[in-house]
């Protein structure tokens, strides 16, 4: 299963299976959008990249390139180790309709930054987990903690597929084995959003915030994913469906799986135009109707 599904512990996959250059390249993003890797820190060299993942050095070069053009690394050459770019992740690129899409790991962190710096931060989020919020919250929060963010209240609501129904994807292609899938997907969804709620409710605690995490089920499978900040802005993207293969628990499975992580997320800015501003506002309407009418109670439960 691709990145969105990944552990709640942001742990790598298993040194023991072979990664390839692009799962290589999502868990180095991962580091440093997550704060693990800070602005201006040195990776390892690429030999022990290469050595820690279990590829080639060729796969970590590739991986590094990938990563210089989004402009998340810099000094990448064979010789000397690359460097994290100075502030990637507290950037935030353009909305409206100059507003260039990103990949989600790329693209949501900085604008979730952004929202934080708001008295009130209001997020409503509708996707398969919550790995990819989870992970864009880290900076904020690292920010919070050292004094930089100041929020007097934060609301989150999250939208996410109820346990009582069969997940579309990730889905064998076969359905021999729908089960094994739907249990892990069940499990990371309830760890991801646990993570997630905990991380903010302790802000009541250090830092006398007035925090809200809230959580609704849907009765179907979200096939798009959808951000809404402040009120102001909405982030959109597709979950892209692809067949691959995966070995889970020692089994080689054909999926019908989708690339979350990686998906492109399209940005609108109310006020930024016409067509900004009338997606905005349907998206919040869209939200709300689903949140009021069909969704449901979500415990986070096995």
């Amino acid at each position: 299963m691709d990145p969105e599904h990944a552990p709640v512990n942001g742990q790598e996959r298993s040194q023991r299976s072979r990664a390839s250059h692009l799962e290589v390249a999502d868990a180095l993003r991962t580091r440093i959008t997550s704060g693990a890797l800070r602005p201006g820190q040195r990776l390892p060299t690429q030999a022990r990249l290469a050595d820690e993942f279990g590829v080639e050095r060729g796969a970590v070069r590739e991986a590094l390139r990938i990563l210089q053009s989004e402009r998340l690394l810099a000094n990448v050459s064979k010789g000397s180790p690359a460097t994290v770019a100075v502030q990637p992740g507290l950037v935030r690129p353009p909305a409206g309709p100059a507003a260039v899409p990103q990949p989600t790991m790329v693209g949501l962190g900085p604008r979730i930054a952004a929202a934080f710096a708001a008295p009130h931060v209001e997020i409503d989020a509708l996707c398969l987990t919550s790995v990819s919020l989870t992970l864009a919250i880290g900076e904020p929060l690292r920010q919070i903690h050292a004094g930089q963010l100041k929020p007097a209240k934060i609301d989150v609501r999250l939208l996410l597929p109820s346990r009582d129904i069969d997940l579309a994807f990730p889905a064998p292609v076969d359905a021999a084995d729908g089960g094994l899938l739907h249990r892990r997907w069940l499990a990371q969804r309830n760890a991801q959003g646990q993570v997630l709620r905990h991380n903010l409710e302790a802000l009541r605690s250090t830092h006398g915030i007035d925090v809200r995490v809230s959580f609704r089920a849907l009765p179907f499978t979200p096939p798009v994913k959808l951000y809404l900040l402040n009120g102001v802005e909405a982030l959109f993207a597709y979950y892209t469906l692809t067949r691959r293969e995966r070995e889970i628990d020692h089994e080689h499975l054909q999926l019908y799986d989708a690339e979350g992580t990686r998906s492109m997320l399209f940005p609108f800015e109310q006020g930024a135009g016409l067509r900004d501003t009338t997606f905005v506002e349907q998206s919040h309407l869209w939200f709300n109707a689903l949140w009021e009418t069909i969704s449901s109670e979500l415990l986070l439960t096995p």
